[in-house]
């Protein structure tokens, strides 16, 4: 069986975000800005947690991954594990107050139906935080180009910002924030400098944020 590369070569995943403090402590900080002010991490799930490196440090309780290896990792950091895909979320209906999704769009088979399980876990007042890497950014553009060399991202689908946008409103989601971060080079960001420069709006950051909520229920 031909595993993902997440599950093959979950060290070398995991250890990027050691090597790139930077843009790591960027995009949590853009993240712990899309978060609702009451958040307290119950009743909250990250879809996609892989090894736990932003639900573990945001409080998020649970975790979602289809693979294995990723999720010892979480567990290890405080994450309750649960294997399982985006697109059959093993929820019950208006469960979670808030659902955390972060890079994942790119990788998942049915960006419909994992938008309507998104909706369909979160209570009628509840809050997804969403992000993405946008193909529209100017580093987004260089992520496109060279996707390929990457274990990772070959398989990837990115999205420009404003198509995870018309996603969200198209499966009933109203959105209500919207913020970028990582303007330069992963690999060439100040740890501390970064996790300052959080921005609203979308276009000019590679990591885009959006905060929403199920519209109309």
């Amino acid at each position: 069986m031909n595993r993902s590369p997440f599950e093959r070569l979950t060290a070398e995943y995991d250890e990027w975000f050691d090597g790139h403090r930077g843009a790591y402590r960027a995009e949590r900080a853009a993240l712990e800005r899309a978060l609702p002010e009451s958040f307290d991490g119950e009743r909250a799930l990250e879809v996609g947690v892989g090894t736990g490196r932003f639900a573990a440090p945001l409080g998020v309780s649970v975790g979602l991954d289809p693979a294995r290896s990723p999720l010892e990792r979480a567990r290890d950091r405080g994450v309750e594990p649960v294997r399982g895909v985006a697109e059959a979320l093993p929820i019950a209906d208006d469960a979670l107050e808030v659902v955390t999704v972060v890079t994942v769009l790119s990788f998942v088979d049915d960006l419909e139906r994992t938008l309507a399980e998104l909706g369909r876990v979160l209570e009628p007042d509840g809050t997804l935080v969403l992000a993405a890497l946008d193909r529209s950014s100017p580093m987004g553009a260089v992520y496109q180009e060279h996707k390929d060399e990457s274990p990772f991202y070959a398989d990837a689908a990115f999205l420009t910002a404003a198509e995870a946008c018309s996603a969200l409103e198209s499966a009933g989601f109203e959105l209500e924030r919207r913020l970028q971060t990582v303007f330069d080079d992963p690999a060439d960001l100040e740890a501390d400098g970064a996790a300052r420069d959080v921005r609203e709006g979308h276009g000019d950051g590679l990591f885009a944020v959006v905060r929403a909520t199920p519209a109309g229920r």
